[in-house]
Order: C-alpha cells, then structure tokens, then sequence
C-alpha cells in the first residue's frame, strides 16, 4: 500500500528531476534574473533551497542516528555560506545537495518512513516522516515556481506535489494572514477549489482560518487547487493569476491579496 510517506518522496524525486533539468539548461544571465520571488534573483532562489536540502538532510540524518537535531550556529552558518557563493555555485550547489537530500529520503525503508521522527528545529516536537517531508515538499514546490516563471508567467505549481499540499494550508494561515488590511471588515467565503476538487470555508476576522465548507457564506473563490495554493503565499499577482480564479461577494481578489501578502 502506498502511504502519505512514499507519495510525498516520489513527489520530491519528481520535482527535483525537472528543476534539475531546467537549472542545467540556464547561462549565467539567465542565474541573475528576476524569479517569482520579490526579492530574489533565480540564483538567489536556488541557494535558498540548496542551503535548505542541507539542513533538512542534517535534520534526517540526527534523527536516523538518534542524535538531537543541529542546533546553535548550524543553520545560520550553512546560510552564510551559501549566501558567499556566486550564482554559478549557487546552481551547481543546489543540484548536488537537493539530490543528496531526496535520496536520504528514498533510501527510508517502510519501517522508518512510518516509525522515524525528525526533529526539524522550528516545531514544537519531532514530527514523522510524511510531514517533515511534505513540509520540504512545500518549499520546494512554490520555489521551484519561482524559478520556472521567471521565464514563463504561466508556470503553475507541479501537479504531483498539489493534493499533498492542499491540506496543510490551514495550519498556515494563522502566521502568514494579514486580516488586518480588511480594516476590521469580517466575511466568510466558500472556496471552491478544483485539479484536484476541494471545497473549504475561508473565515476573514481577527484572525484568518481554514474551515470545513460553510452553510451560509458572504461569498465565493472559485480557482484552481495549485492558484489557491499561491495565493496564500503570496504569489498570485495579476500577471501569474490564471484564466478561472473568480472572487465574488464581501471582498475581491485585490483585498485577497493584500491578506497574503507571502513571507
């Protein structure tokens, strides 16, 4: 039987075939260019996660020998040196350890992929596998997008990676909302999701939440599963926003955007 665990690595594996194969093909130039992230060049994006495969895999392997996970000046230090490296080590840094750290994860036998518990070093204890990899799987996902549509606005998030994504977005929200730009306005939408359907309540106030699908709503997002999945970090501008997303009711998709602002 294939578990959330094994459906998450095979995505990881997946999404670092086809980034791999597209970072192989950029020139220098094209390392410097914008990316879907604000603030990032494509370099710059990739050394985010070159440096983040090398902590996730730290993490894996503390937790593999029963060692606590790196703490201190660990990861700041990683960070620094990634952020030393010109953009061409940045490329090619990424591609050896984003490939060390997916085949960490394949080498898990069932045994460890169900009963192993990662120390990531930000939650509040250990978490199992599918997790810790579903949330590499997170990052991974939405920066391979910026990558990709910094040469193709109509890039979308992978297809594999969308349905194991979908339902830790709620979890999310809380940290990265921003309800305050609605001025104190309150409203519930319905979220009307599909490839693949899902159908949530979206509950706007003093805080933001994810809800199960509402009774009565003050309106309706409608948009595919992988758009819904950017826009809650930030990465649903009008120039990325797709033919099919449709905001009707007490707020529109601007005020939207403004409550995910990313991070």
């Amino acid at each position: 039987m294939t578990t959330t665990a094994d459906q998450t690595i095979a995505a990881l594996r997946s999404g670092h075939d086809a980034l791999a194969a597209f970072v192989r093909k950029l020139d220098p130039d094209d390392l410097v260019r914008p990316s879907g992230a604000a603030e990032w060049t494509v370099s710059q994006v990739l050394s985010h996660l070159g440096s983040g495969a090398e902590i996730n895999l730290a993490a894996l392997r503390a937790a593999q020998a029963g060692d606590p996970a790196p703490g201190g000046d660990f990861n700041p230090t990683v960070w620094a040196r990634w952020d030393a490296m010109p953009p061409a080590e940045h490329a090619a840094g990424f591609l050896d350890a984003n490939e060390r750290l997916v085949e960490a994860y394949e080498a898990l036998d069932p045994t460890a992929r169900a009963e192993l518990r990662v120390d990531l070093g930000f939650l509040p204890e250990p978490v199992d596998v599918a997790t810790a990899a579903r949330m590499r799987l997170s990052e991974f996902a939405l920066h391979r997008w910026d990558v990709e549509v910094g040469f193709d606005p109509a890039a979308t998030v992978a297809a594999d990676a969308v349905p194991l994504l979908l339902d830790q977005v709620g979890a999310m929200l809380a940290w990265t909302g921003r309800p305050d730009v609605l001025g104190g306005r309150r409203a519930v939408l319905a979220v009307r999701l599909h490839d693949p359907e899902r159908t949530y309540g979206l509950r706007l106030g003093e805080r933001v939440e994810l809800t199960e699908a509402p009774e009565q709503s003050d309106g309706e997002l409608v948009a595919p599963a992988e758009a819904w999945l950017r826009l809650t970090v930030g990465r649903l501008g009008p120039r990325y926003t797709p033919e099919g997303v449709r905001v009707t009711g007490a707020v529109d998709l601007d005020e939207l955007r403004g409550v995910f602002p990313g991070f």
